[in-house]
């Protein structure tokens, strides 16, 4: 990063780029979920939607791993089909129908939402927000940053709005998920629902978290101060 940009915005708006992936990382992202909706509403068989959606992922890696780019939206997504795929096996041994182990399938991610908002909310009422630390990263001390208040406040708004994805998500998926899971709901249209708001509320909510993000960091240009080494 040049001199020039040397402000908490542009550290901000370089690192978000980052841990976004790109329009790459958003694809990788969305593959296996695709494969995996629609080979179930179409086969109803749990197993093969997995195992196909796995076998997406894969692939995906070993072109990662050739190019030698880095493998890690592909790895995330590879585990959350772990995850999935685990409790789903789990509602199988509890003799649940396939719809039901479908329907447990996207429970991890509702929960992960969950417990991450949980978290970046309290990183922003102990005043020690997450988005902080993003600064410290690029500055080589990764608590410098909370001597400023300006920053610190900046630096809370913009974790609000990482935030507010997570909530939105549990918000309209919790119900969908509890709708099938008691039956309010058929089980193939609540798998149905569960994988269109999975791919709406994924990353197109997150684009859209990151451009108030960004219009948000192009209002200001607050310094960023370097650390200052101990003696």
């Amino acid at each position: 990063m040049h001199a020039g940009e040397q402000t908490v915005e542009a550290v901000v708006r370089h690192q978000l780029g980052k841990a976004l992936g790109g329009r790459r990382g958003m694809l990788e992202a969305a593959v296996p979920t695709i494969a995996f909706t629609v080979l179930f509403l179409t086969l109803h068989e749990l197993r093969t939607a997995v195992l196909i959606s796995l076998g997406c992922a894969l692939v995906l890696l070993v072109v990662r791993l050739v190019q030698r780019s880095t493998p890690q939206f592909v790895l995330n997504s590879l585990v959350g089909i772990g995850v999935g795929a685990f409790f789903a096996w789990r509602a199988a041994q509890g003799g649940g129908d396939a719809g039901e182990q479908a329907l447990a399938y996207f429970l991890p991610g509702i929960l992960y939402n969950a417990g991450y908002a949980v978290v970046m909310v309290l990183t922003i009422l102990t005043r020690w927000p997450v988005v902080g630390f993003m600064v410290g990263s690029v500055t080589g001390d990764p608590t410098a940053w909370h001597a400023d208040r300006a920053v610190v406040r900046l630096c809370s708004h913009l974790t609000w709005l990482l935030v507010l994805p997570c909530v939105l998500r549990v918000l309209v998926q919790a119900p969908m998920y509890l709708a099938g899971r008691n039956g309010w709901w058929a089980d193939s249209a609540a798998v149905a629902a569960l994988g269109t708001a999975k791919l709406v509320m994924g990353w197109p909510l997150q684009v859209a978290a990151l451009a108030a993000m960004v219009w948000l960091l192009s209002r200001n240009r607050t310094p960023m101060q370097a650390a200052t080494p101990q003696r």
